[in-house]
Order: C-alpha cells, then structure tokens, then sequence
C-alpha cells in the first residue's frame, strides 16, 4: 500500500504499527513455535495424527483369583494364575508384576522418602500453638505397622518353581525360556498380607472400624498385579510411592471371594452366584431394580443393621467375573445398606449401584446412586457408552475417593451432633458426595478404558477427568458448587511460588490436587469455550475418547489428536499451559484516539474548536477573569478582524485547499472519509508469559455494548507487548479485556480502561489491650496463621 494516498491519519497508524512490531525484534520469543522437538516421533504404533497406527499392540493379562479376607486378623490369604500374553514384536526374558501393597512396609522408598512438616513451621512453633501432629502420626503408625505382600510361591503351569526378585513394590519373575512374540504363558502366585488401618496408617484401601464394633473393608491393589509394557516405555516399573497411581493391562477376571457369611460383597464384574449368597427376596429385588426409574433398596438399612448385632462364624464365598478390565477390587461388611437402578441408553446397559453403612444416611439414599447414573448419562454424551455392566459407589472413608473398574471408594457422610445425637449433613458435605461420586465414577472412562499411564502422568486420567466432572456437575443443577474447571478458580495457583509444569511426573508434583486436577481441566475448559469452540472441541475430545477406548495413550496422543481432529495448530497452546509455568496476565497499558481526517474544514476546524473548549481553563485565567481590568474592554477601537475571529475560522484558502484534495482521492479514500469511524490503537502486555486470545468488551457512547474475540496468534510477532487497532462506528467509553473472567488472568485490576476501583474490605481490630503495637502484633499473627493455613492446602491429597 502506498503511504502517501492514505490520509495523513492513516499513514501515521501504518508506521506506528511498523515501529512497535521492529523495536522488540531482538527480544523475539516464538511462542507459536511447534512442538516437534519436545514430542516424540510418530511411528508404526502412535501417527503424526495422534491415532493407534496400523501396528499398534498392547499386552494382555487374564486373572483367576481365589481369596479369603479374615476379618478377625485384618487379613487376606489369596493364590492366583495369571495368564500372560506377549501381544509386542518382542522376545522377553522376565516379567515384572506390581506389589502395591508393600508400600506398607516399614523400610518401603514411599515410606523412608516421606517427609514432615517444614523446619519453618517448627520455627514459627510457640508453646501454644505447636505444630500439627497428623502428618507425622501416620509416619509414625506406619513404622509399626507389619504390611506387605508376603509371596509363599511363584510357579509355571506345572508347578514346578520359578525364580523371582523382589525390589520394593515391583516383583521380577525370570523365565526358564525367553517368551517369544505372540506367545502365551500361565504362572501362580500365592500371598497373603495383613490390611492396613486407613484411618491410621491411610492408603487408597484398607478397613474402617465403627464404634458399633463392625468393620467394612474396601480392598484394592490387593494382588500381584502385571506391569504395564508398552512401545513407548517398555516396563512401567517405577516405585509405587503413594501418589503417582497404576497402569496395568487389559483382561478378564475369574475371581472368588470368601468371607464372613454374613457379609455383602461388592466387586469389580458380575456376581455369578445370586442363589448362593442372596435371599429370594433380595434377588427379587435387584430383578425388579434393572427397570426402576429410581434406586431400589436390594438390602434394607433395617436388615444391615440386624446383621451388626450378630456375627456370623461361618463363611460365603462370592463369584465375580469381568471381561476386559485392567483391575479388580472389592468392599465386603455386614453393615452394607444396598440400593441398585438401571440404566440403559443408546449402547449403555448397566447397573447402578450403591453400598453403605447406616452412618451414610440420609445422605447416601438420596443422592449416591442418583449421581452414579448421572455420571453415566453425562460422560457417555462426552466419550463414549459406558461398556460395563455394573457401576458401584461405596461409602468408605478414604480421605476423598479412590477408583477401579465399576467400583469407587467414596468418604463424604453426615456428621453426628456429639450432645443431641442428632445427625444432619452440611451444603459442603452434600456437594462433596455427589461431587466425589461423578468424580470417582467417571474415572471408568479415564482411565479404566482409556487406559493412560498414571504413574508417569496424573494428568492424563486425573485432569480429563476433572473436566468432565466439571461438565456433569454443571449439568446437574444451576450454581453448582464446582472445584475446579472455572478459570477463576485457578487464577491465584497459576501465579504462585509452588506451580510445576503440569507435564511432571506424578512423583514430583508439589501441589497434587491444583497441578493434576485443577489446571489440566481449567485449560480444557479454556480450550472448549475461547479457543476453539463447543463445536470442534466436543468433536476432537470424543475423537480422542473412540480412537484410545481400550488402549494406551500418551500425551503426544492427546495433543496430536485434539489437533488433528478440530483442524486447529494447538501447539502454543499445549506449550505454555502444558510445559511451562507462564500464567496469564494480560494487561491494558494504554489506549490512543484517532479519528480518519475529512479535511473539510468546516468539520475540521469545528471538531478543533470543541477540543480547545474541551481543555481545562488555567488556574491564572481563572483567578483574571471579572477582577483584572482590560484595555481592550475600555478602548473597543482597538479591536480589528483578528478580535472577531479566530484560528478556527474558515476561510476560502482553507476551502479551495479541501477540493484539491478531495479531487486527488479515490472512490475508497472518499467513502472512508464519509464514514467518520473512530480509531483507538490499544496497547497490551503480556505479563504472565502465557499467550491468550484476548476477549475485548467494548462500551460505546450511546450505551451500546458488544464483544471483540481476538485470537491468541495476535502475539505471534511479539509475545510481550502489542498493538491492538480497534475501529467502531461512534466513540469508545470504556474496554475490558476478559470480561467473563474465562482466560484465568491472575490479575484483573489492569483489565479496565478507565482503570475499575478494586473492591475490597477493610477489617477493623483490636487486641484485648487496645494498643496501637498490639493490634500490629494481632494483624501480623493473622497473616502468619492464614499463611500456614496456605501451605496446608499445598500438601497433596489422595484422590
């Protein structure tokens, strides 16, 4: 375009859009740039379009389980056969299987690597106050505690024994002959191993006493289970540490559980023998449950609590079967309420199910299995049908809800009033159960079928499905309390001193829940409503969810797929929220007004002379005027034509200047002079680092009020400062960048032109002597206490 046909206005905004973008060449920090040299190369098994390739494999590991839970001892006796089939290109010489169960041994890595509270608390420690105790306790407990898998034998299919190593929580099985590809081997284990207090020792299983002297035991990586071997790591055999989870191999499970007679079972699979271990009546009921609009009781709260006054000396054993799970776990008392209710839909055919001791209710019979058939309606609608025929919640307390294949451990239940007895529940205790359930539950989705590693990535099961749940809760009632999901939510974590990469190994996490959970499903939910759209983004998330369904993904194949499927290069995107720790902070620095001249200077001249009245008048005219005396007002003969005009007056120079200008213009140049827009060039920086669309509600004069969407490739040139050209119809009054709070910007106070007052409250205080020093001294121990209550929150929790 050649400059000196522009109006002069313009001309001006073209070479001031040319000096901004040179005058930060040298400082150029590609945000844009691709993600090659940090993902791995696609091959045979995983393509550049993030979909199993044509050579794709995965192992497979059939179980036959037989069990008995002692619960005098607070143990289990097991003995199982595995059946191994080597489905890789690969020749193997050993296996590896997972003993989870010795991280309850004393000198465990997870137990020995554990640490306390900081040296800091202990130095802000004062006789009163202390320091908390509950952390070290179970450091404590955990010391005297005699867990772990004890391993009686190890044995080919002849019985004949076969050589093992233990190294923590991994076992090493050698092979007496190298396993070739596509071949199947069968082995046993028998184990036993004591169960772990969860309220004292903790852990993601265990057993829970009530003060009625009963028990209920909900048991998870309760077997030798096989490692997890796959093309893009080989052997996932790092340490169980406590929070960095499980992947495993898909497979069928034949498994028979044996237990006090008087016990309900909940399991993994399909109970195969109802006569044996069910009344008629309570078979009737689970018949008439399957077409049931809403929960049916199969064992009523009046017959759970007949069985806590009794116990059985005699024993039952349960028959389950799952078909293509990769675990299997297990909840077995005699205080179990069970309600049930079917659901099916398109290709769902599943049960819906809850367990529960009376301390649940009234909390777990209304809203348990409500939310258990909820989570199934809601998530099926994101991904795929749920494929199992079963879907459990059992009320166990956990410290929040541990999840297995058609099983969830879940804590929330009311609370007992110590003096009235009386027991009520509170909103938080309400939303955290139905919360917890979606949450747990929906965990059958990611990653019990979309089966990603979680010991190397939390992220991948953890984050998506956070999202999710945000999507069902809000699909459960307006104004639902959600945690996370809700970019406004994250905003303070973003910008703290303890963020990590969210692409951190699950061992190395510092903030467990805000890393995992929190921002992984904050950026998902940013990506579906500014960047790419509901449309596109429903379409690649369950792209990704049919393409991995059943198998193993990476991250690569999540950021391949999302791409590849929504048409969209994400790659800024997945590096800014994904690998580092830039946050968003946009800010609105300045804004400059132009109008497109006419150069009539009848308009011209008019538009001065309304500025210059505009100006403020001097403070030494302002104290002249009516009090200094002037000779012009006492001699009217000295006035001329100068005093009766003034420069804002037009003359004929001035008009036969304008029609030679308007003569040398084109038709273009004309109709944009007639338009009479309004040009502001906003100035924006980008604090945070991390490149953002920008979201620009624009105010007019007239009251008229809409919204700017600017993608995030406006910072490809300048990742740090830009120059935004806005254009409207008639003037701007007032610009706010994010005005839905949706991008997660740390700081909202620079997001206004004008600047917007920041509300906040001032609280006025005294302590009990009233000095000036000792309400310092208060107000500063206040600070101190809400400081550690901050580090507290940071500590990472089991979910």
């Amino acid at each position: 375009m050649n400059l000196k046909r522009l109006p002069a206005s313009l001309a001006a905004l073209t070479l001031i859009a040319a000096v901004t973008g040179s005058a930060f060449a040298q400082q150029f920090d590609d945000k844009f740039r691709q993600l090659d040299e940090l993902l791995p190369t696609p091959t045979g098994t995983r393509t550049a379009s993030g979909a199993p390739g044509h050579a794709y494999w995965q192992q497979r590991a059939d179980y036959k389980i037989r069990a008995r839970l002692d619960e005098a001892k607070h143990a289990i006796t097991g003995s199982e056969t595995v059946t191994y089939h080597n489905n890789s290109p690969d020749t193997l010489n050993y296996l590896w299987l997972q003993l989870d169960q010795n991280l309850f041994k004393p000198n465990s890595n997870g137990r020995t690597s554990a640490t306390v509270v900081s040296r800091d608390a202990w130095a802000r420690a004062t006789p009163e106050t202390g320091v908390k105790f509950d952390g070290m306790r179970t450091m404590l407990e955990s010391r005297l505690f005699d867990g772990g898998f004890n391993i009686t034998a190890v044995k080919d299919a002849g019985g004949a024994p076969l050589h093992y190593v233990i190294n923590g929580t991994m076992m090493r099985i050698d092979l007496p002959q190298p396993m070739k590809p596509g071949a199947k081997l069968s082995f046993s284990v028998d184990w036993h191993y004591n169960i772990n207090n969860q309220k004292i020792v903790h852990g993601r299983s265990g057993y829970e006493g009530f003060d009625d002297k009963n028990e209920l035991f909900a048991i998870a990586q309760w077997f030798p289970r096989m490692a997890a071997y796959y093309d893009a790591h080989g052997w996932q055999h790092k340490q169980f540490l406590g929070a960095g989870e499980f992947t495993l191999e898909f497979g069928d499970y034949d498994v028979e559980l044996t237990v006090p007679s008087d016990h309900i079972v909940a399991a993994t699979g399909e109970l195969q023998n109802p006569g044996d271990v069910l009344s008629a009546a309570q078979r009737q009921r689970l018949d008439q449950a399957r077409s049931a609009k809403q929960p049916v009781l199969i064992v009523t709260q009046a017959e759970a609590e007949a069985k806590e006054k009794t116990h059985a000396d005699t024993s039952k054993t349960w028959r389950f079967r799952a078909k293509n799970v990769r675990d299997f776990a297990f909840a077995s008392s005699r205080k179990f309420i069970w309600d049930a209710q079917g659901y099916k839909k398109d290709g769902t055919d599943a049960l819906a199910m809850s367990f529960y001791p009376k301390e649940g209710n009234p909390l777990w019979g209304r809203y348990s299995t409500q939310a258990v058939v909820h989570t199934l309606d809601q998530y099926s609608k994101y991904s795929f049908d749920y494929p199992y025929p079963v879907a459990i919640s059992v009320n166990f307390d956990v410290g929040g809800g541990m999840e297995y294949p058609m099983i969830s451990f879940n804590g929330p239940r009311p609370s007992k009033d110590k003096k009235t007895g009386e027991i009520s529940y509170s909103k938080s205790t309400k939303y955290g159960l139905i919360g917890v359930v979606i949450h747990e539950v929906g965990h059958n989705y990611f990653p019990m079928v979309v089966n990603s590693d979680e010991r190397q990535w939390t992220w991948m099961d953890e984050g998506l499905n956070s999202f999710l749940e945000f999507l069902a809760e809000e699909a459960w009632e307006e104004k639902f309390p959600v945690q996370w999901g809700e970019s406004r939510l994250i905003a303070s974590y973003m910008k703290s001193q303890n963020q990590v990469p969210i692409m951190t190994n699950s061992e190395s996490i510092v903030q467990f829940l805000n890393n995992a959970y929190a921002k992984p499903a904050t950026a998902l939910n940013v990506l579906r409503e500014t960047v790419l759209g509901r449309e596109l983004f429903d379409f690649a998330f369950k792209e990704y969810a049919r393409r991995w369904k059943f198998k193993r993904p990476t991250p690569a194949d999540f950021f391949r797929t999302m791409e590849d499927a929504s048409g969209t290069d994400l790659d800024w995107f997945w590096r800014g929220w994904f690998y580092t720790t830039d946050y968003v902070d946009v800010s609105i620095d300045g804004i400059s007004e132009y109008t497109v001249g006419s150069k009539d200077p009848e308009i011209e001249k008019a538009w001065k002379r309304a500025q210059k009245a505009g100006e403020p008048v001097s403070i030494t005219d302002r104290r002249n005027k009516g009090t200094l005396p002037r000779r012009l007002d006492a001699h009217p003969e000295l006035k001329d034509f100068y005093n009766e005009h003034d420069e804002f007056t037009v003359t004929n120079k001035d008009r036969n200047k304008y029609n030679e200008a308007v003569e040398g213009l084109e038709d273009w140049e004309k109709a944009l002079l007639k338009e009479g827009k309004h040009l502001y060039l906003v100035d924006f920086s980008n604090k945070g680092g991390l490149v953002t669309p920008l979201i620009l509600e624009i105010t007019l004069a007239s009251g008229k009020k809409y919204v700017e969407r600017v993608p995030a490739e406006i910072w490809r040139y300048n990742p740090k400062k830009i120059t935004k050209l806005i254009i409207t119809d008639e003037p701007m009054t007032s610009l706010v960048e994010d005005p839905y709070w949706e991008t997660a910007d740390t700081d909202q106070s620079d997001n206004a032109w004008p600047r917007k007052a920041t509300p906040t409250r001032l609280e006025l205080f005294k302590s009990q002597r009233g000095g000036g020093d000792d309400m310092m001294k208060d107000f500063n121990e206040k600070l101190k206490t809400k400081d550690e209550k901050a580090k507290d929150e940071e500590k990472p929790i089991a979910k």
